[in-house]
């Protein structure tokens, strides 16, 4: 990939990823509406249906069309679903549905699109580190969108309505800056045809790449469980929302950035075994909040630390246990597993709130995290297993 390109695609994933960030804040656009979780469940259950159509489409059309061209489309659908938003004059089934799905089919393009464009730009040696740099950019503008939100909404006075203007025009600015990325970086020859997908998991579910997608559907359910109802897990305390999306967004950020080299030469599956060791952590850390506000920070350094880390090394798994005819349908899988997660679970995770309150609804946050660190534990005696299988085997067999 040219250097002179890199910058492009990362501002643009940082913008197009502060689209995503202030999903964060529809619990707090639909309170100051009347309404609730419910609601903000709705919303998120309208952009899961969104991903799940957006997904499918890149993967059956990036044989077809340069990926960086589909990201520029997704960027203008998020910026749609905001704009909407920001425009509504009153709440309603249409104010739930039509902007969450305008907002999840751009977004679940973008997430596959994005990556798929750095992948056919790199080699197979340097793809963690990339994806671990991209990864850097784009939760920069997830945990940073926010923070500036909240800022703009509770000192400096704007309505929520006006600072999702403000994110549905970052989106377009998005949009421009991938558009000049792909002109800039040249992907491969299209072979203009659809590439098939959907079929290709009864191949990729006998590899072993078919356990980070499982993995990264519940390491979602944690971090949309934290990040969407992070207001109304705070309530009643002294913490403060803005809080733990800051230091969320401040500890991943920095940790791919300076750690990006250092963690893609680690064991993998003894550093994701850890990280996600830490997520578990900090998911019981979040239980302590009613007690003292120290706790959200912990919280939000463990989980950022553990999932914000661990999440592009998975990422790297998917391709790579892979066979190569097969990728694009494995980063398919591998992001509508992560929608599933993270626009699904709010959808359950509201209704569980609501009716069995904070404590029920961390404990099944736990247990999520609890079964993606088995996995990964799996996943290291296996391949130990392996080893020792190739090591014993006798010479010539």
């Amino acid at each position: 990939m040219r250097p002179s390109s890199a910058p492009f695609l990362f501002a643009g994933t940082m913008l197009a990823a502060a689209g995503y960030g202030a999903t964060f804040l529809l619990a707090s656009y639909y309170r100051a509406r009347g309404g609730g979780d419910i609601e903000t469940g709705l919303t998120l259950g309208a952009a899961m249906v969104g991903t799940f159509t957006g997904v499918p489409l890149v993967g059956w059309l990036s044989g077809r069309f340069d990926a960086a061209r589909l990201c520029v489309f997704a960027c203008c659908a998020v910026a749609s679903g905001f704009l909407l938003l920001a425009s509504a004059t009153h709440a309603g089934f249409g104010l739930d549905l039509v902007p969450g799905f305008l907002i999840g089919l751009g977004w679940g393009m973008f997430y596959i699109a994005a990556p798929m464009a750095l992948s056919e730009r790199v080699t197979d040696a340097d793809r963690a580190f990339w994806f671990m740099r991209f990864a850097a950019f784009q939760m920069a503008g997830i945990g940073g969108g926010p923070v500036l939100l909240n800022f703009a909404v509770h000192q400096a006075g704007l309505s929520i309505e006006t600072a999702f203007l403000l994110v549905g025009l970052a989106c377009l600015a998005a949009s421009a800056l991938l558009w000049i990325f792909g002109t800039l970086a040249p992907g491969e020859p299209r072979i203009d045809a659809l590439r098939p997908w959907l079929r290709d998991i009864a191949v990729i579910g006998r590899t072993a790449s078919i356990r980070p997608i499982i993995m990264v559907a519940l390491g979602a359910c944690v971090f949309s469980g934290l990040m969407t109802f992070q207001s109304t897990l705070v309530q009643q305390t002294r913490a403060n929302e803005a809080t733990f999306f800051a230091v969320y967004a401040i500890t991943v950020v920095t940790a791919r950035l300076l750690l990006a080299r250092t963690l893609a030469g680690l064991p993998q599956v003894a550093l994701a075994t850890g990280l996600l060791a830490a997520m578990v952590l900090g998911v019981v850390a979040m239980l302590g909040v009613v007690l003292h506000p120290a706790f959200q920070i912990l919280a939000a350094i463990l989980t950022g630390i553990g999932y914000g880390l661990v999440y592009p090394v998975i990422q790297t798994w998917a391709v790579n246990d892979t066979p190569r005819e097969m990728r694009h349908a494995a980063l398919t899988w591998f992001v509508l597993s992560y929608f599933v997660g993270v626009f699904g679970f709010p959808v359950i995770g509201g209704w569980v709130l609501v009716n069995f309150g904070k404590s029920t609804f961390l404990v099944i946050l736990l247990v999520a995290a609890l079964a993606e660190l088995l996995i990964a534990v799996n996943i290291g005696f296996a391949r130990k297993r392996s080893t020792a299988l190739v090591a014993g085997r006798p010479s010539g067999s």
